[in-house]
C-alpha cells in the first residue's frame, strides 16, 4: 500500500534523476530534443504524487465507511403502497415491505414486516401516502396494550419523572424520543471541612432516553410535530433500568440533577469524565480551554 515513506523515497528518487544529468546544475543541460530530462522529471513526479494523493483519500474514505457500515443493519419495515385516508383501516394490499439501513439500536417506533398484522384492520390517525414508513403511532387507539406510556417502555426498563426547571431541562427544549446525560451537584458530608472540595459535580448517566415531557408522550409529540410553540413543563420521564432507577432517586434526593440534550446522531459514550469542584476548575481552567480550541479548528 502506498503510505507517505513511499512518497518520500519516491521525491529522493526524483531528484537523484534531475541532479545526476551530466552538465547539470552547472553548464548548459544536454540537448534532449524538444523537451528537457528535468522538465519531464517534474512533470512524471507531479503525476505520481497525484494518483497517490488520490489513492490515499480514497482509502480513507473507503476506512470512514466501513466504519459506518459496521454499525449498521438491514431491517424490512412496513411502506404504504396504496395511500390510506384518515379513520379508514389498513388492508393487507395497502402494504409492502421495505429494506432499510439504520444504526444498530435504533429506537424507531416504526413497524416491522414481520409485525404487519399489528396495523391491519386498524384505522390510520392521519392520512397516510404512498411511500411513507408505516409507525404504531399513525394506527388508531384500538390497540390499547400499545397505548399510554407502559406501551412504549422497552422490556427490562422502567420509567422515572423527575423534577425539572428552565436550567435543568434546557429551556424546556428536550422532546420526547430525545437522548441526554444526567448530572448530578452534591455537597458530600466527609468534606464539609474543606469548603473548596464540598461541591462537586458529576455526570452520572449518559445517553439516557426521555419517553415524555410533562404529560406529552413520545407518541403525541410526533402528531404535533409540525407545530413550533413549545409547552412547558416541570418534569421529565426517562427510561432506566431498575439499578437506575435507584441511583437517580437517591441522587435527586442529594442534590440536584440537570439534563445536558445530546445530538440525535450522537450514540457515543464519553469515557474518564472527570468530577469538577472549584480546585479541579481552577487547576484545568486552561486545559479544558485549549482542548475547547483545537476541537473547534477541526470543524
Amino acid at each position: 500500500m502506498l503510505d507517505f515513506s513511499s512518497m518520500k523515497a519516491m521525491l529522493l528518487w526524483c531528484s537523484d534523476i534531475s541532479t545526476s544529468i551530466p552538465g547539470w546544475p552547472l553548464g548548459a543541460p544536454p540537448k534532449l530534443g524538444k523537451y528537457d530530462m528535468r522538465q519531464k522529471v517534474l512533470l512524471i513526479a507531479a503525476a505520481v504524487f497525484g494518483v497517490m494523493a488520490f489513492y490515499l483519500n480514497y482509502k480513507t474514505l473507503q476506512d470512514e465507511r466501513n466504519k459506518l457500515r459496521a454499525r449498521t443493519e438491514k431491517v424490512t419495515l412496513v411502506q404504504i403502497k396504496r395511500a390510506v385516508p384518515e379513520g379508514m383501516e389498513i388492508g393487507i394490499d395497502d402494504v409492502a415491505p421495505k429494506e432499510v439501513e439504520r444504526f444498530r439500536n435504533h429506537r424507531g417506533n416504526e413497524i416491522l414486516w414481520k409485525n404487519r398484522f399489528d396495523a391491519i384492520k386498524q384505522k390510520a390517525d392521519r392520512t397516510l401516502n404512498v411511500g411513507e414508513i408505516l409507525k404504531y403511532s399513525d394506527i388508531s387507539d384500538t390497540i390499547s396494550r400499545k397505548d399510554g406510556l407502559a406501551g412504549i417502555i422497552r422490556g427490562g426498563y422502567r420509567a422515572i419523572s423527575i423534577s425539572v426547571d428552565a436550567t435543568s431541562s434546557v429551556t424546556a427544549l428536550i422532546k420526547p424520543d430525545d437522548n441526554v446525560d444526567i448530572l448530578g451537584t452534591f455537597r458530600f458530608p466527609e468534606m464539609k471541612g474543606d469548603q473548596s472540595l464540598d461541591m462537586i459535580t458529576m455526570t452520572v448517566l449518559q445517553k439516557v432516553h426521555v419517553l415524555a415531557t410533562g404529560k406529552t408522550l413520545a407518541k403525541a409529540s410526533r402528531h404535533t410535530r409540525g407545530n413550533t410553540r413549545t409547552k412547558g413543563y416541570s418534569t421529565i420521564t426517562l427510561e432506566l433500568t431498575p439499578k437506575e432507577v435507584e441511583m437517580i432517586v437517591f441522587a435527586a434526593q442529594k442534590g440536584k440533577l440537570t439534563l445536558s440534550l445530546r445530538s440525535y446522531q450522537d450514540t457515543r459514550f464519553t469515557d474518564d469524565l472527570p468530577s469538577i469542584n472549584f480546585r479541579v476548575l481552577e487547576e484545568n481552567l486552561d486545559e479544558f480551554n485549549r482542548e475547547r480550541k483545537n476541537r473547534e479548528r477541526l470543524r
